[in-house]
């Protein structure tokens, strides 16, 4: 019972099994044919990002419905766009965030050269 908290009303919890021993590793995702990484400049609303991608371009990048709220984005942030088949130099599609460690392994790896 040394693993326990109690709460009022009776009610209690046990503690989390931290285990710290043991790492996750994910791989990390790497731009595809068509997919550019870019840096977030700017957050417009609605929606909708200046991002300055690695081809040179400044973009208007809009975040699908799908990730709208499961991934918050925030100036800064190294993410993945995809082109629009027309007016591919003005305007595309956010495809992923990278976390802090997976954009410093891209550009350790010579993907991001902006």
């Amino acid at each position: 019972m040394e693993n326990i908290n109690y709460i009022d009303g009776g009610e209690y919890l046990s503690k989390p099994n931290n285990n710290n021993d043991q790492q996750e590793f994910r791989r990390v995702r790497t731009p595809k044919k068509g997919e550019i990484p870019g840096a977030v400049e700017q957050i417009m609303g609605h929606g909708k990002l200046k991002v300055r991608c690695a081809d040179g371009n400044i973009r208007m990048t809009r975040i699908p419905g799908k990730m709208k709220k499961r991934i918050w984005i925030r100036e800064g942030d190294i993410i993945l766009v995809k082109p629009w088949d027309f007016q591919s130099d003005e305007k595309a599609d956010v495809i992923w965030r990278y976390t802090k460690t997976e954009s410093n392994w891209l550009e350790r790896k010579g993907y991001l050269k902006m």
